[in-house]
């Protein structure tokens, strides 16, 4: 089963100095923090910010590239979590059929932004995630502030570089 979610936000983490991209769930408004690396938070700002390049960048390669096979990008899915590393895949429809493909979720989610696909995430993932879950009446900015800067890389999940 999947949930679908949005991007909330970037932020660099206080310790690491590393930047974390935060996904909140549409439905139950659980925050899902994923540490990503530098380039790849440059490429989804860019995007967020409906920045344009001059030239294509790689994300920017690469819808180009689907869009000139006809292939569609229907959605991406954080799958799995496993020593402390996401992984995703991005589901295609190419030739009428489905093709999933492997894929950082840093690298897929700054594609679904280019693709106005959505994101989703299992809830295996979410269940051995440390997430936070909003309530939205008794939402206090500064408990959230201070979750996410207590949050650590060992605890979520980070990229191996």
């Amino acid at each position: 089963m999947e949930r679908e979610f949005k991007i909330k936000g970037l932020m660099m983490d206080p310790i690491t100095n590393s930047p974390i991209v935060i996904l909140q769930d549409v439905e139950k408004n659980t925050l899902l923090p994923i540490w990503v690396g530098i380039f790849e938070a440059n490429a989804i700002a860019l995007q967020i910010e409906r920045i344009d390049t001059p030239r294509p960048m790689t994300h920017d390669l690469l819808k180009n590239v689907l869009l000139h096979l006809d292939a569609e990008v229907q959605k991406i899915v954080v799958t799995h979590l496993k020593d402390n590393t996401f992984y995703a895949s991005i589901h295609l429809v190419f030739d009428g059929e489905p093709l999933a493909v492997d894929s950082r979720p840093s690298d897929a989610i700054a594609l679904a932004l280019r693709a106005d696909a959505p994101i989703f995430v299992t809830e295996d993932v979410i269940q051995n995630s440390r997430n936070l879950t909003l309530d939205k009446a008794k939402l206090d900015p500064e408990e959230v502030k201070e979750w996410l800067e207590n949050l650590r890389p060992e605890d979520l999940g980070k990229y191996e570089m």
